[in-house]
Order: structure tokens, then sequence, then C-alpha cells
């Protein structure tokens, strides 16, 4: 019989068949590799792509050509679009066409994240909210520039269901009024910070957005009024109000007698509550499924926990800050079977005794907050450990009685565990960590102040937990450059890594580092044994590098500040502080890092105030918060204060 014979050219199957492997392939580097194939690839995700972010504003003529497609853009991380570079996209030519004309990319286009695009202004938002139709989500969230005339551009999109508008300080209850007539259809909208809304802005909002479902007025200044006009939102179902000083128990019963569909509230930090508004709450919502009432409550009143244990749906309830006696464990235990998420952070009354009675209970529980809970020991992180298989967070900063009995425990029974906060644990050891990385699915650890962990225990992490993306060292003095080395090898996905006050650490270890080409957050501040050398490595391999500290680094030289001017393009933040830059390596770095927002740039003692003034003339289009030292104020020049104030700069004297 003949053998068989296949068709191994890939290139033979159909477009739909490329476009489902494609599909499938859900890392941004795999599917990087598969548009890198050929050209066929190339085409398919081109096609297929509906999802961009752009990171470099020269490349998005070109990015936004290449994928007509796109139904998601996000371009919060560039900061210098401003209104002629939308109207250059806007009249760019077609494809098809020789005359200008809307770019493809404008008609199925559903979500822009504008976060921190400071130079934008309402006629570049009036021209996008035209141009895209389908335009369903919009995020203006820190962008210092938008005020009242940027929202009456953007009340142009009326099909808009969700909008995020946090911190825009510009915005008053007139530019509220222009959304709220403007965007009828709104389900999703986000205050915080607006610090100009009143109680007159929101009440005109919830008499024309009927639709709204969730709404977020954080830290605004608004009383009970705002909370009486937000109760006659039938379809409300995610309320939040942190920080809102205020308001009050009063308050809180018109939402008792109001929001008929409320799931989720969150009145953490407001001062002016008491167990009595949180009863109202309860009271009036017998399905609610998040509470979150965060340094809020000084005591979990016996009142407020009867209305608590009638909730048989609730998931999620955060008493961060509270006294809790202990009999409140075992009420929650027997009648809240639901939950998923308990957050008790620096809660007075947490004790072994009370967590076994919780956790025997709750046997559903994914994430549990034990933050600064000092009395509790290994009894309980091994209660836990055993009636809780299905945990994938779990923070014990400053537990300090947790030694390796417990994460012992931890490693043989909750194999789903993603992230664990052992920061302060003074009883975590090597031996503990071995236990611990039997949890292959671990991708975030925190380690800090932990010195009785060495390489040798990092070694048992990097070999079996493949999958960490974010790691805090910060102060474990027993790691050096061999525990690096096994971090490199085996954690190749690690995004986020805080090696700070490891003094161990040299070139070397460095060098380890600038293997791992994911790594987007690097802190390594006062690493003394660092040259420009180490440096060097980090920039030239970790092209990904986003945000920089190295505060207190005295050794490094020129030739890694050099490095980074040239390789670190991507850098967004940066702590040069007490480092030994000169003006010429200052002027490099701040000019040449064109995405570059953030800088602290204080004690530079090698830099002179012509230095100062060069570099920040470099940036200036661009920089969006700096920090320098006081007396710096009455040295540089006011024109070059005058046009960073100008482009929307904060400068922080220190």
């Amino acid at each position: 019989m003949p053998p068989f014979q296949s068709n191994t050219n890939i290139l033979s199957l159909t477009e739909d068949l490329l476009v489902r492997i494609y599909e499938i392939l859900v890392s941004e580097s795999d599917r990087k590799s598969f548009r890198l194939a050929c050209r066929e690839f190339l085409r398919i995700d081109s096609l297929t792509r509906k999802h961009l972010r752009i990171l470099r504003i020269e490349f998005l003529p070109v990015l936004l050509h290449k994928y007509p497609r796109l139904q998601s853009l996000d371009l919060s991380a560039c900061p210098r679009i401003e209104d002629g570079v939308v109207s250059l996209l806007l009249s760019q030519v077609g494809p098809a066409s020789n005359s200008l004309r809307f770019g493809n990319w404008t008609r199925g286009l559903k979500s822009l994240v504008l976060s921190r695009a400071t130079g934008l202004r309402f006629s570049g938002l009036e021209m996008l909210a035209r141009a895209c139709p389908c335009l369903e989500s919009v995020d203006v969230s820190y962008c210092c520039g938008f005020g009242d005339r940027e929202a009456a551009a953007l009340s142009f999109a009326v099909g808009l269901r969700e909008l995020n508008m946090d911190k825009c300080l510009g915005l008053t209850d007139v530019g509220l009024a222009k959304i709220a007539v403007g965007c009828l259809k709104l389900e999703k909208l986000s205050l915080k910070w607006c610090m100009e809304i009143t109680d007159l802005g929101v009440d005109l909002l919830c008499k024309k957005c009927v639709d709204l479902k969730y709404l977020d007025v954080s830290y605004l200044k608004v009383t009970n009024e705002s909370l009486h006009s937000i109760a006659s939102l039938l379809k409300l179902e995610v309320l939040g109000l942190m920080a809102c000083p205020l308001i009050d128990d009063v308050g809180l019963q018109f939402i008792e007698r109001g929001c008929p569909l409320l799931k989720a509230i969150d009145v953490s930090r407001c001062q002016g509550l008491s167990s009595s508004g949180l009863m109202f709450v309860v009271r009036g919502h017998g399905n609610l499924l998040e509470l979150n009432a965060g340094y809020c409550l000084s005591e979990l009143s016996t009142a407020l926990l009867h209305q608590i244990k009638n909730l048989k749906h609730l998931e999620v309830v955060r008493i961060d800050g509270a006294r809790i006696p202990e009999s409140s464990f075992q009420v929650i235990s027997a009648n809240c079977k639901s939950l998923v998420e308990i957050g008790v952070s620096k809660c007075v009354g947490v004790t072994n005794m009370g967590l076994m009675r919780l956790v025997s209970g709750c046997i559903n529980l994914r994430v549990l907050n034990l933050t600064c809970c000092h009395s509790i020991t290994d009894a309980a992180v091994s209660a836990i450990a055993n009636s809780c298989r299905n945990l994938v967070c779990l923070k014990l900063e400053s537990c300090n009685m947790i030694t390796e009995k417990g994460l012992c425990q931890l490693g043989s029974f909750c194999l789903l565990l993603e992230e664990i906060d052992l920061t302060d644990c003074c009883g975590v050891n090597d031996k503990g960590l071995e236990y611990l990385s039997r949890c292959s699915e671990l991708s975030c650890l925190k380690l800090g102040l932990c010195t009785n962990v060495s390489d040798k225990g990092l070694s048992y992490i990097s070999s079996n937990c493949k999958k960490i993306h974010e790691l805090d060292l910060y102060r474990c003095t027993g790691i050096g450059d061999d525990g690096l080395d096994a971090l490199s090898s085996g954690c190749k996905e690690l995004k986020k890594l805080n090696l700070s006050y490891c003094n161990e650490v040299s070139d070397r270890g460095l060098g380890y580092i600038g293997r791992l080409e994911e790594l987007c957050d690097l802190e390594m501040r006062a690493l003394n044994k660092i040259t420009g050398v180490g440096l060097e490595s980090v920039a030239a391999g970790c092209k990904r590098l986003a945000d920089l500290d190295l505060k207190h680094c005295e050794k490094v030289d020129d030739l890694g500040f050099w490095a980074l001017a040239y390789y670190s393009r991507n850098l967004r933040q940066i702590n040069l502080s007490y480092c030994a830059i000169s003006d010429m390596a200052l002027c490099l770095v701040m000019g040449n890092l064109t995405r570059l927002q953030e800088a602290k740039l204080v004690h530079l003692c090698n830099v002179t105030v012509e230095g100062f003034e060069l570099a920040l003339r470099a940036c200036c289009v661009r920089i969006k918060k700096v920090k320098l030292l006081a007396t710096l104020r009455f040295m540089l020049s006011a024109e070059i204060l005058e046009t960073l104030h100008a482009r929307g700069c904060i400068i922080r004297w220190d």
C-alpha cells in the first residue's frame, strides 16, 4: 500500500482556516511571530486585527492604513496627539480613492482610548466624534486640558455607551450637561476626581441618561442631594462613592428605596457613614453581589452583620480597617456561602480561630486579603489552604508569624494560586519558597523585606513558576547575581521586577536581566555595585522597558545613560535622582526618549542649571510631569517654566 501523501505547504490552507488559526493565538508575541512568518500571514493579520495600541505616534498613519477593520484603538501611550494630527489622519487618501476623505479606520471603530492625551482639544474631539459613527466607548481620563468645550465636542458621539472622564479637572456641570443631553444612550460613566461637578450636574445626568448601569462619582464633593437623584436610576447596577466626604447615612436612605437592580456599591473611605447607613443599603437590596466598605467603619456592628447575613448571593465584601468581633466570622461563614472575595486588611480582631470558622463555610473563596493581620499564624494559613482549594489571590503582607509550614500547606493544596503577597513576612525562607514553587500558576509574587530568602529560594521559584510576570524583591538582601541568572532562564514572561536595595546585585546580574525581553517595569534603587556596563545590558536587551527607577545608583556613568537614550525608546517614566549623570547625557536622554512622560531629576550633582534648561527644552513638547529640586525654581528661565506650564506639564518642586 503506497504511503499517505500529504500537502505540507501551510499556504495551501484557505483564508478562513488561517483566520481561525490566528484567532487561537492569545499572546501578542505569538501573533507577532505569525505575521512575520510570510506575506500571506501578514495579510491575514491586517484583515483580522480588531484591536490596536499605538506606542509611537510617528507610526500611527501607516498602521491605521494597514489595519482598516479596527474596532478598538488605544492612543494612551501617545500624549503628543493633538488636533492637527487628528485632522491629518481623517483626511488621508483612502486605499481605493485619490480624493481626500475619512480614512477607512473610522468606519467600524467602537472603542477609543485617549487617556492622558493632553494636547487634544475640542476641535480634534469633535472631528473624531463625527467621523466615527459606531463609537460606543471613549476614555479621556487624566486629560488635564479636557473641559466643558471638549465635553460639548464629545457629545456629538450620540451612540456613546461608555465614557471615562476620570480626573478631567476642567469639567464642570456645564460640560456634564452637554454629555447628558447629547449622549442619551450612556450606560457606563466614570467621573472620579472631577472636582467641579456638583449636585446640579449629577441631577441633570440622572434625568437624561436613564439607562445608566454604572456610575462612579468617587472623590466628588457631592451631597445627599446627588444620592437622591441617583436613586431614580432604575437600571443602575454599580455605584462608586469612594471618599465622598459630604455624604452621610441620610443619603444612603435614598439608595435603600431606589436603584432596584443595584448589585455593587463602593462606599470605602466615606468618613461620614456608619453601620446604620450601610444597613439601609443592605436592607433595600437583597440581591447585592459586592459591598465595599473599606476604611469606612470603625466597627462591624451586630445589627449590620445581621443584615449582611441575609445577602445570600453576596460574592465580595471588603471591610478593611474595622474592628471585627470574632463571632462575626462564624455568622458570615454560615450564611454567605457564595463569597469569593473577602477583604479584612488592617482589621482588629482577626484571629486564627476566626479565620478557621470563616473558611470552613466559605470554601469558594478565590481572593483573601489579610494584610497587617499580625496575630495570624501558620494554623490559619493551613486552614485556608485545606478549605479554599480554588484560591487565586492571598495577601499576607506583614503577617510576621507565617513560616515555611504555612507555605507548605499552600503549595500542597492551593495549586491554582496566581498571586501571593508575603511582603515583610520575616519567617519566609528558601524552604518556604520551595514549597510555594509547587503553585505553578503563580504570576505575581511579592517578597519585599523577606531578608531570609536567597538565590537558592529564587531558583526554586524560577524552575517551576514559569508564568510569573511580577516579582517584588525589595530589600531582599540575600538575592544576588546567581538568583537573577536562574530567574532570567526560567521566568521569560516577567514584566515587572523590583530589585531595589538588593545590594549583592552587580553588572553580571544586570546582564542576566537583559535576557528578559518582556520586562517593562524595573526598579533598582541603590544598587551600589552596578555601573554603566550593567545598565547598557538592560537597555539593549529589554526593549519593552517603560518604567525605570535608578535612584541612588551612583556608580552608573554616562556610558549607561547613552545606551538608555539609544535603546530604550519605549520609556515613559524614569527616576534619575541622585545619579551621576552629566549635562550632555541628561540632554540626550530627555531628547531621545520620545515617549517619556514623567521624570524625577532631583539632586543631580553633575548637572548644571544650563544642563537642566537644555534637557527640559528637549522634552517640553511631550513631558507631562517632572520633579526638580526646589532651588531650581529661581534659576531656570521664566520662558522654559512658562512653556512647560502651557504644555500641561506639572512641576513638583522637592
